[in-house]
């Protein structure tokens, strides 16, 4: 079919890859080189045409023929590239050395303009930017009446595991049960970690200061020296200071008391008289 016969039917009825804006008419097969919708850009109403397209970060130039156009699996030549500008500029320059100047021209500006594009897209790969990441309403309002349910049943398990402990603690349900070994474990534990603080606690005491049993001894036995020394210096004038202290029944508790006190006052006036004695005998010598 004539490419004019061909144009005329994508013009004034239905193309599929145009798109009417209010800025133009636009085209949006991929291998339109300018993307523009008019008689020469059209890869549909040119049997002999060129662009260049981008296969992850490759690019190929494409070129048809009309000595293919009876083979739609063999339409399209493609030539890879190199990624240096300029030899790619000198393999377009070899392999379409004699197609028409204006599409040479357009597919050198499709060239530069995907290799700058290229470059920019490597600079902000390598920048560190916030991805923006959108979140459905709904699945984060199911999320929340989830979290709130979870919460509720968690803590209502924590409660009945209390009061079921205090209960066996306490004895209410006697001394043949069946527990888990889990559970019976953590109790168990318990208890020990409450008898070591217990242990502890009374371990650290408050520190107290004891006057030492030898001390007592010494001055019980420099009391016991004492009287001793008493008895032996004696003579016979004491005894018969003893022999002359009368003898009182007993009475009741409040003369008991007169009893002891005048006992006392005696001793110590028979200990005022050996005292008086023994300096008169050294008087004496």
């Amino acid at each position: 079919m004539s490419d004019d016969v061909i144009w005329h039917c994508i013009r004034h009825n239905h193309c599929s890859f145009m798109a009417k804006i209010t800025t133009g008419i636009f085209c949006r097969n991929p291998y339109n080189a300018t993307g523009i919708c008019n008689r020469s850009s059209c890869p549909l109403a040119n049997s002999r045409y060129a662009t260049i397209r981008d296969h992850d970060g490759i690019f190929y130039l494409y070129m048809k023929t009309a000595e293919r156009a009876h083979l739609p699996n063999k339409l399209w030549e493609r030539v890879k590239l190199p990624r240096n500008y300029e030899k790619a500029m000198d393999v377009i320059n070899k392999h379409l050395e004699f197609w028409p100047k204006l599409l040479v021209h357009k597919i050198k500006q499709r060239l530069t303009k995907m290799t700058q594009y290229r470059i920019r897209m490597k600079k902000l790969q390598l920048k560190v930017r916030e991805k923006v990441m959108t979140m459905p309403r709904k699945q984060t309002q199911r999320d929340l009446r989830r979290l709130e349910k979870a919460e509720k049943a968690a803590q209502l398990e924590k409660n009945i595991e209390s009061e079921l402990k205090e209960r066996l603690k306490k004895g209410v349900y006697g001394d043949i049960y069946n527990v888990p070994f889990k559970e019976f474990d953590e109790v168990l534990d318990m208890e020990r970690d409450e008898v070591v603080l217990e242990e502890e606690d009374e371990e650290e005491g408050e520190v107290e200061y004891v006057e030492g049993d030898d001390m007592e001894e010494m001055d019980h036995m420099d009391d016991m020296e004492d009287f001793e020394g008493l008895s032996d210096g004696g003579t016979d004038e004491d005894d018969h200071l003893d022999d002359q202290v009368p003898k009182k029944p007993k009475g009741s508790g409040s003369n008991l008391k007169q009893n002891a006190g005048e006992r006392s006052r005696k001793v110590m006036t028979e200990v005022e008289q050996d005292e008086e004695t023994n300096t008169r005998q050294m008087t004496r010598m």
